[in-house]
């Protein structure tokens, strides 16, 4: 049989490249069938450092992969098994302006990455690059698979499936997340639960929560486990996900600052302002230049920091452990290249029933198992009618974006953007969509 041959597209990304280069040339079934790894970026001088890495994990391993760096995006997909993307441009440069844009028009979104006013901007910016490399594959490799970590995940893979014939499955280690919360929560080691969350990605609900080795129902312990707790615990992570239990019955995941994006009332839960501080009187973030620290999590950070920050020199990637990312790429790959079953906690496919209550073709996002034969979407139980309607929102507002794309349709964005649950405004929306349209001009696809 011929190599495995794939395609890693933004490999020059310090975060995505090297530790998607790592699954895959760690994943002993795949080294035994044969690797060929193409690394792109659009931009050269962004791939000699990953190129490095990947030679010296081969060397590490005694790796007999072939490893090409191109910025031929053509050459790299042709005859391709699988294509791997991670496409951001100035990421936070324009996710700064995603984020005190809506919020200046008094709109109070959190994060502005996958939900939220900001998120339509966030998704249009990289719809366009993800519909070429799909329509690239349809030419070049129609039948590869597109395994797809770029943000917001559901809004771009919806875009790829709804407008082109290939096959896209969005990756996010979200529900992993929640995951460790429960763990810690239920003060249980990770291993011992069995767990099964389904929704839209950075919107997932657990509707199974076990005890691995006794099969007992854990979510009337972890219940007890809040009433119990101190209502300010983590709170910046566990604050909104207790009202949420409480209310509607199931633990999200997340976290948050991710699911709190598609809720309106979600500010209360979350000081949001810290989260791309800057002073505004000594200019904006876009027109300096100059991109303030960008704060994950407001809990994490310690604002007694030293006046004068020390300089430390970016790691080197050599120096990275050498260790499996944990993310689910390698594994699919495993599956359908080399036919070893595998289990999947996550993926963001088309809906097709997997979850009743959902439109059909919403990318949802579920539990999976994979083969030789392909992936097979679990089949979930029925939502919480309050936690299925926020959905459905969502579900109106994806589908209304990628029309927009397809038709240059400013109109239908400003219908997307109306439906948001954080806009409150009809006048300040329309002023929040032309701003960002001129802010953006040069990135977004031409709207009219």
């Amino acid at each position: 049989m011929k190599p495995v041959k794939v395609a890693l597209i933004g490999a020059g990304s310090r975060s995505f490249g090297p530790a998607t280069i790592r699954d895959v040339l760690l994943s002993a079934p795949l080294a035994e069938r044969g690797v060929e790894l193409m690394l792109v970026d659009k931009v050269a001088a962004h791939l000699g450092e990953v190129e490095a890495y990947a030679h010296h994990v081969c060397r590490q391993l005694g790796h007999a992969a072939r490893v090409v760096a191109t910025t031929e995006l053509e050459r790299a997909l042709d005859g391709a098994d699988f294509a791997v993307t991670a496409i951001e441009v100035q990421r936070f440069l324009y996710w700064s302006q995603d984020y005190h844009l809506p919020r200046h028009y008094g709109f109070k979104q959190i994060f502005g990455e996958n939900g939220g006013p900001g998120s339509l901007f966030h998704a249009l910016r990289n719809m366009g690059p993800t519909i070429q490399i799909a329509r690239d594959m349809e030419r070049l490799c129609p039948q590869a698979l597109l395994l797809n970590y770029t943000n917001p995940e559901h809004k771009l893979c919806e875009a790829v499936t709804r407008l082109t014939s290939i096959q896209a499955v969005g990756l996010c280690h979200g529900v992993f997340m929640g995951q460790h919360q429960l763990a810690q929560i239920l003060e249980l080691p990770l291993e011992e639960l069995d767990t099964a969350a389904c929704g839209i990605n950075h919107f997932t609900f657990f509707q199974r929560l076990r005890h691995r080795p006794t099969g007992e129902d854990l979510y009337p312990r972890l219940r007890q486990a809040d009433r119990e707790g101190d209502e300010l615990a983590h709170w910046h992570d566990f604050g909104l996900g207790r009202v949420i239990l409480r209310r509607f019955g199931l633990w999200p995941s997340p976290g948050t600052n991710h699911y709190g994006e598609y809720i309106r009332w979600a500010e209360e839960f979350m000081a949001s302002e810290l989260q791309y501080y800057y002073d505004p009187a000594e200019g904006h973030p876009w027109e300096t230049g100059v991109i303030p620290d960008f704060v994950y999590s407001i809990d994490r950070v310690d604002t007694r920091r030293p006046w004068r920050r020390p300089e430390t020199p970016p790691r080197k990637l050599e120096d990275l452990p050498l260790k499996a990312s944990g993310e689910l790429a390698a594994p699919i790959m495993e599956a359908l290249a080399c036919g070893l079953p595998r289990t999947l906690d996550a993926i963001n496919v088309p809906n097709r029933g997997y979850i009743p209550e959902l439109p059909e073709g919403l990318v949802v996002e579920v539990p999976a198992t994979a083969d030789a034969k392909g992936l097979h979407p679990c089949q979930m139980e029925p939502l919480p009618e309050p936690i299925a309607a926020l959905i459905r929102v969502q579900a109106s507002i994806h589908k209304l974006l990628v029309e927009a794309y397809a038709e240059g349709s400013k109109a239908k964005l400003l219908q997307a953007l109306l439906l948001d649950p954080t806009v409150d405004s009809y006048r300040r929306a329309v002023a929040l969509l032309d701003e960002m349209l001129r802010l953006q001009r040069d990135i977004l696809p031409p709207l009219e």
